[in-house]
């Protein structure tokens, strides 16, 4: 390897490694605020429904920007979109912290979450552009380690600020440490995440019409998800119904304007391309179980078992261990072994989560840590085997001019299927409690093993993916075999 091109390949890794600590902060923001919650209600003197508001403001408005944030970095440049929603994100972090009242509070928590959702779409089209072939596999499975460490650290990071800082403004925090790491992370952005990237302004055709339909159909699952604690489920449950009229007009716009021959938001050619519509089913599915596992675990242990929040989150770190170790393996390996690395991963992650369940359903008082650490590891190594080779597989087939649209749209999969999750967990957590007389341990044993149904509808899903491309590449071998014998 000649000194150039030595030099590339290490600024592609660095540029890489800058904007995965980019995303860790604005994915940890999802799950950190949760510890913080009852700081806040002190803090502020507010009821715990509009505390939550804290966190769903922030998942809503992430996921609303992502499509059209990816969109805009095809169109305007990733390096571009990139600077800016960090700089956003920075300003909107400190606002957020120093807001004086619970509605102040809110509004720079929906900002905030919109700056996150105009940056992490950026990170999926950089490494579209930036690496090709089994590199692009292994920068995915970065990214996969990222989002499993940033969800499973969230509560340990948190439970250690305010276990550092304490009075009624603990909380603060929380927010305001990103300012300091976000400036460091916009530093090294601007030096080293390369220019080259994106189409660049002129004559770019934004589809302002598309991004409205998709917005206000995104809202309007979401909305009656996020108020599910004060009976969203029965009072708004009319806007799904909304969300699929606005989904069906959104796809007839999209048709019409790439008949017309302008740029669509999100192209109706990538049903079409290979992967693309399975995978994002299967990362929809996937994190309807995955991300509501960290709230009931933490329940569990805090309400439960009386943890503090940082002893709640050290409790469930084997499971940030093997998604982290995990995902960077199976980055190299998703190349060569294709949809079966996810399949591995979903089995692993299933049977995991089914052993943890049943050894908390079991457990009289304070289980023995020990019993949980095992199972939860194996679901944490499984866990890392799905998220980086499914985003892989979804968007190896997608042209790099769509890489930022179709790579924010997989991830507005997985916001939805985050919200969704989160609910269900907890309705389900809540609901066994109820029946149960307040024990606590079936509760949250009753609500893994939800989230291992939706494991394992998801393992289904890959299965079915799987088999269908083995056999299309049987056929497509079969040609070669009768040329050959003849």
């Amino acid at each position: 390897m000649d000194f150039p091109r030595a030099a590339a390949d290490a600024g592609r890794w660095r540029a890489l490694a800058v904007t995965q600590f980019a995303a860790f902060m604005i994915l940890l923001d999802v799950s950190i605020v949760n510890v913080a919650l009852p700081s806040i209600e002190h803090g502020l003197a507010v009821a715990p429904q509009t505390a939550q508001w804290v966190v769903s403001g922030y998942t809503l408005s992430l996921g609303l920007t992502l499509v059209s944030a990816g969109r805009l970095g095809d169109s305007l440049g990733r390096r571009r979109m990139f600077l800016v929603a960090l700089t956003a994100f920075v300003v909107t972090s400190a606002l957020t912290g120093a807001a004086p009242t619970a509605g102040l509070l809110i509004a720079a928590r929906l900002l905030q979450g919109v700056a996150g959702g105009m940056l992490i779409p950026q990170n999926s089209g950089l490494i579209q552009e930036l690496f090709r072939g089994a590199e692009r596999g292994r920068a995915f499975g970065v990214l996969g380690a990222t989002i499993g460490l940033a969800t499973a650290a969230g509560p340990v990071i948190g439970g250690l600020i305010l276990s550092l800082v304490s009075g009624a403004d603990a909380w603060r925090w929380v927010f305001y440490v990103n300012v300091p790491i976000g400036l460091v992370a916009l530093v090294l952005a601007a030096r080293l995440v390369p220019a080259r990237t994106g189409g660049g302004g002129r004559g770019t055709h934004l589809d302002l019409i598309g991004s409205l339909l998709l917005g206000g159909a995104i809202l309007s699952l979401l909305v009656p998800v996020v108020e599910a604690d004060s009976a969203g489920l029965s009072r708004l449950s009319w806007l799904w119904g909304a969300a699929a009229l606005l989904l069906t007009v959104f796809g007839w716009w999209e048709m019409r304007t790439v008949a017309r021959g302008r740029q669509p938001l999100l192209d109706p050619r990538l049903l079409r391309t290979s992967g693309y519509a399975s995978g994002t089913a299967i990362a929809l599915v996937y994190f309807v179980g995955f991300t509501g596992i960290w709230l009931v675990l933490a329940l569990y242990f805090q309400e439960g078992l009386g943890y503090s929040p940082l002893r709640s989150g050290l409790t469930v770190t084997p499971f940030a261990i093997g998604v982290a170790v995990s995902a960077v393996i199976a980055g190299r390996l998703v190349s060569r072994f294709g949809r079966w690395v996810t399949l591995c991963g979903l089995t692993a992650t299933v049977l995991g989560l089914i052993a943890t369940a049943l050894v908390l359903r079991d457990a009289t008082g304070d289980p023995p840590v020990w019993a949980i650490v095992g199972p939860l590891l194996v679901a944490g190594l499984g866990g890392g085997m799905v998220t980086s080779p499914n985003m892989t597989l979804t968007l190896q087939h997608v042209p790099v001019r769509m890489a930022g649209a179709a790579g924010g749209a997989v991830q507005t999969a997985q916001r939805i299927g985050a919200a969704i999750g989160t609910a269900a967990l907890t309705a389900t957590f809540y609901h066994a409690l109820i029946l149960g007389g307040h024990d606590y341990a079936s509760a949250v044993s009753d609500a893994l093993l939800t989230a291992s149904g939706c494991m394992l509808l998801a393992l289904l899903m890959a299965f079915v993916d799987a088999t269908r491309g083995r056999r299309g590449r049987l056929r497509q071998a079969e040609p070669n075999r009768t040329t050959t014998s003849n």
